[in-house]
């Protein structure tokens, strides 16, 4: 289904059974980033599943869309779909918008995953290097030589050497963002991004913060120095998983959300037990396997 958002039109689909959960990808690919783990996570919760603005099957966002349009988006999503608080899972850019709903609408956060999501802005060197892949798409598009740079930012040597269909599925979804919206949020999520270190310390939300042991921009020590500032928090790193754990490691990723959810992971207190969601059907054309 199509919703109209602060962000633009975002595209979503529903699966699975249970209190929601809502899922936002990395920036540069798609929701089709979390195929390898939604079977599992779908037996636990109702996945709301984002292509985020720019991205995949949604709109381009206006000009000028921020973190906090996303989220407030993210708000109208769930308000649209008659949704109250859910357990929000996001990865980079989808992590960095769960930080600033949880921080600034805690009433729709009961756990956040955060994954590849530094609560700081990009330091000066990552920022010359990703404004110049920023200039490249905005002269050239997904030409050929930035699909590739694209899987090799984000996926790790291994998963690029032996998991052809890892990078198929990014290269892919780099290659079908509509181009006008994908430049618009490339330039004001990662050359803009702004610094979200008072906000995370205001999260009460038990969290758990992600890093693939091979993210050469979020290591598992710096995500665990970024969890003991917050109030309920904890860090965990995934072997063999580069910026998309859960492409890269999806059983490993899927053990430790689950764990979250359950309240099983140590630092992070069980949530209170939610209030019976009202089932959302998807749509025809929201089966599970569409994307």
């Amino acid at each position: 289904m199509d919703i109209t958002t602060a962000a633009g039109r975002l595209h979503v689909r529903t699966i699975g059974s249970g209190p929601p959960a809502l899922l936002w990808h990395s920036m540069l690919v798609d929701c089709r980033q979390w195929s390898r783990i939604t079977a599992r996570l779908a037996q636990h919760r109702t996945l709301v599943l984002v292509d985020g603005p720019g991205h995949g099957r949604s709109g381009p966002p206006p000009c000028g869309t921020g973190l906090a349009d996303c989220a407030d988006a993210a708000a109208q999503v769930l308000t649209h779909l008659g949704l109250g608080a859910v357990d929000w899972v996001g990865n980079a850019w989808g992590g960095h918008v769960g930080l600033v709903l949880a921080a600034r609408r805690p009433d729709l956060c009961r756990t956040l995953t955060a994954v590849a999501a530094p609560p700081t802005p990009l330091p000066p060197a990552q920022r010359r290097r990703i404004g110049r892949l920023v200039t490249a798409y905005r002269l050239l598009g997904a030409a050929r030589p930035l699909r590739s740079a694209v899987a090799t930012s984000l996926l790790s040597p291994a998963t690029a050497a032996t998991d052809p269909a890892a990078v198929a599925l990014v290269t892919d979804a780099f290659a079908a963002a509509p181009r006008t919206g994908m430049h618009r949020v490339m330039t004001e999520m990662m050359l803009r991004r702004p610094d979200l270190t008072a906000e995370v310390s205001r999260i009460a939300a038990p969290t758990l913060l992600v890093a693939g042991a091979q993210d050469p921009i979020w290591s598992p020590a710096r995500a665990a120095a970024a969890a003991a500032a917050m109030p309920r928090a904890t860090a965990a790193g995934v072997d063999g998983a580069g910026h998309l754990p859960p492409l890269e490691a999806p059983d490993a990723f899927a053990d430790l959300v689950l764990g979250l959810w359950d309240g099983g992971l140590p630092g992070v207190s069980a949530p209170a037990a939610p209030a019976p969601a009202r089932a959302v059907h998807p749509s025809p054309r929201t089966s599970a396997g569409s994307s």
